[in-house]
């Protein structure tokens, strides 16, 4: 609770210190950032915060900054790493003083779609989600108002804030300018695309047709949860990983009950290169979220009615481990644009 009254106060002090912006700044290369797949909608940046070239790259150089920590040790990067579709390849990343985490870090990849951001889905934008991992202990465990002042001595950060934002460096710019960074995170060029969007019959092989059409059959229901252009519906279910949960899910916000050990549904999108799995990371491989699966999971008070037994022959359980690593979009993590400046 103490998290959240915290949250709610910088987010009520950067509210009052934002100020008009009556400049204008033209985006530079627009198209080479911020591009949009086939099946894919807009994306939808808020008022004040529409995209530009400038605000992307001071997004970019903030993102991969280790200052926004409080003993200049790790930064978004270091969670969100672009190999791994922004994702990490540890159950549970450190934080600040190699203080243990509480969750697995999730991919970033089309995280400007979400409609509300935590596993729990407790924050509605994106600009509100930074100010987590800054203000968390185990996370970055710093003060966004010091932060700034820190910066605003930088002459790099205090030019690219004025022709970004018309502004100094402050929490207002800081929290903008990363989401609008993360905004142009889109993943939408995997074999699976190419396939049901450019009209590649040759991008999927037939282990990986076979997958597909187990995946979005009846016998499995992944596509039940897993649907859509994003591969997930953002509900919030339980998916009998465990009995008993040292996680509350979902009632760490509502403090409803009802809500325990409830997650949001993650997007599958790379899923093939963000092991470990699950909320807590304790699922080390696909193969053993496919076996989770097919086992139909633990008993819990609040696990989904759709996850039952499977009964998948192996051959059935390789035919989807192939489709899933077909969601893999190799463009999107190799893309040059993401590589942290010197």
């Amino acid at each position: 609770m103490k998290q959240f009254l915290l949250i709610g106060f910088i987010i009520a002090f950067i509210a009052c210190k934002q100020e008009d912006n009556n400049g204008t700044v033209s985006p530079i290369n627009s198209e080479k950032l911020l591009s949009i797949p086939e099946g894919f909608p807009e994306m939808e940046f808020p008022e004040g915060n529409e995209f530009t070239a400038e605000r992307w790259q001071l997004g970019k150089l903030l993102f991969f900054d280790k200052r926004l920590s409080i003993n200049n040790s790790i930064s978004c990067g270091s969670c969100h790493k672009p190999s791994l579709a922004f994702a990490d390849d540890v159950s549970i990343s450190p934080g600040v003083f190699n203080r243990p985490g509480t969750r697995n870090s999730p991919s970033l990849a089309n995280v400007g779609y979400h409609p509300y951001l935590l596993k729990e889905g407790s924050l509605p934008t994106l600009e509100m989600q930074v100010l987590v991992p800054i203000q968390e202990h185990n996370e970055f465990n710093h003060n966004i108002v010091d932060i700034a002042n820190e910066l605003k001595l930088d002459s790099t950060y205090s030019q690219m804030s004025r022709i970004a934002y018309n502004r100094e460096v402050d929490p207002f710019v800081i929290t903008r300018a990363i989401s609008n960074f993360q905004r142009t995170m889109i993943s939408g060029n995997s074999a699976y695309d190419q396939f049901s969007f450019q009209n590649n019959n040759a991008a999927l092989n037939s282990q990986e047709k076979a997958g597909m059409n187990l995946f979005f059959s009846s016998k499995t229901n992944c596509s039940n949860c897993h649907g859509g252009f994003n591969f997930t519906n953002y509900s919030f279910k339980n998916n009998g990983l465990d009995s008993v949960y040292a996680d509350n899910g979902r009632q760490r916000f509502t403090n409803d009950p009802a809500d325990e050990a409830l997650f949001k549904v993650p997007s599958l999108r790379n899923v093939g290169l963000t092991a470990p799995y699950m909320h807590n990371g304790s699922l080390s491989s696909l193969s053993e979220v496919i076996e989770h699966y097919n086992s139909g999971g633990k008993n819990h008070k609040h696990k989904s009615a759709l996850i039952q037994p499977l009964l998948l022959t192996q051959n059935e359980k390789d035919d989807l481990l192939a489709f899933l690593n077909s969601l893999t979009d190799f463009d999107f993590v190799n893309d040059p644009k993401w590589k942290e400046e010197n």
